[in-house]
């Protein structure tokens, strides 16, 4: 079964919301918490670098760019201000091929 993880900032203290996509996710059901670090047992899509002729055709607004990319934000409070960061998952799959 496909699995990635998540790594919080060290500044990130509980409570906090995860969101997927803009989707709010629940502890338990979509994702467990071991240590600071946020298990989904699920793979994200990750778009990664684009090639220089395709930030061309973007530019020159001839194509976009339609391929997949999940998006994991946390929000949390930090000094009494809430604050979202976007959070980078890792898969199985992205660390073999490092």
């Amino acid at each position: 079964m496909p699995r990635s993880h998540v790594e919080l900032p060290r500044h990130v203290q509980s409570p906090y919301e995860i969101f997927v996509n803009g989707v709010p996710q629940v502890e338990g059901t979509d994702y467990d918490v071991v240590g600071s670090t946020l298990l989904f047992e699920r793979e994200f899509a990750h778009e990664g670098k684009l090639a220089w002729w395709r930030w061309a055709l973007l530019f020159l607004g001839i194509a976009g760019t339609y391929r997949k990319h999940d998006s994991i934000d946390v929000v949390y409070t930090v000094n009494g201000r809430r604050a979202v960061s976007s959070l980078q998952p890792v898969t199985p799959r992205m660390l073999s091929s490092e």
